[in-house]
């Protein structure tokens, strides 16, 4: 992926007043606004005052006794407000633990400018959220968008309902999917604007997706490359052809452990066709377990093992690049706990 070409906008961190941020990301984005990619951050962000503050933290600590130590221009009241409100991530991710630790080197941001309403779902997790993007941890048996047969049990109704409980006139855009069968990672925009801009420079901007999964069996190489055309047949199936007929469909993969009988295996996302890792994973002979669709083993789990775990990407309006990772989930591990 090539990413030298990508602009060189200032950060959010270089500014306490986010209106000063916004007049220098429109100076330094005047020769964008020809092309289609740009986007005027005054007239999508709903923070049009109001501070954000980063700590590079030096020692190791609590979330709550650093802010303490650090901001001491607010009570303690208004900084535990900051916490509960959901106005404090580490590491780009959100938290509202006051006992998280944190270690030296730990990058802790403060938004005083806007509160998170409480988000609370079975299915979903809030992991980063700012004016522009939600970024959810998606369990498997969800659906990212809406079918003939289920328009409500989804992730964008349930997150489109979120937002419209803080303002009526929130939207929100959907950027990638998921099948409803895998777990991770899912980014939404909440412009248009964003979108487009996402879609349309998705291989520049997106520089790594990853995936676990537990597969059958073991590929004979311990890491490689699969590369197929992709079609699909009447009865929604994909499959692979190997004769320049269908949509190119490129991923790697990586054996982190194996047993006798099964595998955990990391996977990244060159292309994104429909049901990509799983048609890849049967093609070498290593079909996902619980996906019985393309001829993986039942296990107790009673889902797909496949989990959508790490994401890294250029932000779309701030230009700053950012990381997302869950892990690997605790179930797959299981398998190879006494190997």
């Amino acid at each position: 992926m090539n990413t030298d070409n990508k602009s060189k906008n200032q950060s959010i961190d270089q500014f306490d007043d986010y209106e000063l941020f916004e007049q220098a990301l429109v100076e330094d984005n005047d020769d964008q606004k020809s092309d289609g990619n740009y986007i005027d951050p005054k007239k999508h962000s709903k923070r049009s005052e109001g501070k954000s503050l980063r700590y590079s933290c030096s020692e190791d600590s609590t979330v709550l006794d650093f802010m303490f130590d650090n901001i001491t221009d607010k009570s303690k009241t208004t900084i535990r407000s900051f916490l509960k409100n959901r106005q404090v991530s580490v590491n780009g991710m959100p938290t509202t633990q006051f006992d998280a630790l944190i270690k030296k080197g730990d990058i802790l941001d403060v938004n005083l400018g806007i509160a998170r309403s409480k988000f609370n779902h079975t299915m979903l997790d809030i992991v980063y959220e700012d004016d522009y993007l939600l970024i959810v941890n998606k369990k498997n048996g969800i659906l990212t968008m809406a079918t003939d047969k289920e328009r409500r049990r989804t992730a964008y109704f349930v997150l489109s309902e979120y937002l419209k409980s803080q303002d009526y006139q929130n939207r929100i855009f959907i950027v990638h999917r998921l099948d409803r069968e895998t777990s991770g990672l899912l980014m939404f925009a909440k412009s248009v604007e964003v979108q487009h801009k996402l879609q349309k420079n998705w291989a520049d901007m997106v520089l790594e997706r990853k995936y676990v999964a537990v597969v059958g069996g073991c590929p004979e190489k311990e890491e490689g490359e699969i590369s197929t055309y992709m079609k699909e047949n009447k009865a929604h199936i994909m499959y692979s052809s190997y004769d320049n007929d269908g949509d190119l469909a490129v991923t790697r993969y990586k054996v982190l452990k194996y047993s006798r009988t099964k595998s955990l295996v990391e996977l990244e996302l060159l292309t994104g066709r429909k049901n990509q890792i799983r048609v890849h994973m049967k093609d070498l002979g290593c079909p996902i377990i619980g996906d019985k669709k393309y001829g993986g083993e039942s296990s107790d789990m009673r889902r797909v093992a496949l989990h959508a775990f790490r994401i890294r990407f250029i932000h779309p309006v701030t230009d700053k690049e950012m990381l997302f990772d869950t892990g690997i989930p605790s179930r797959f591990q299981k398998f190879f706990y006494f190997q």
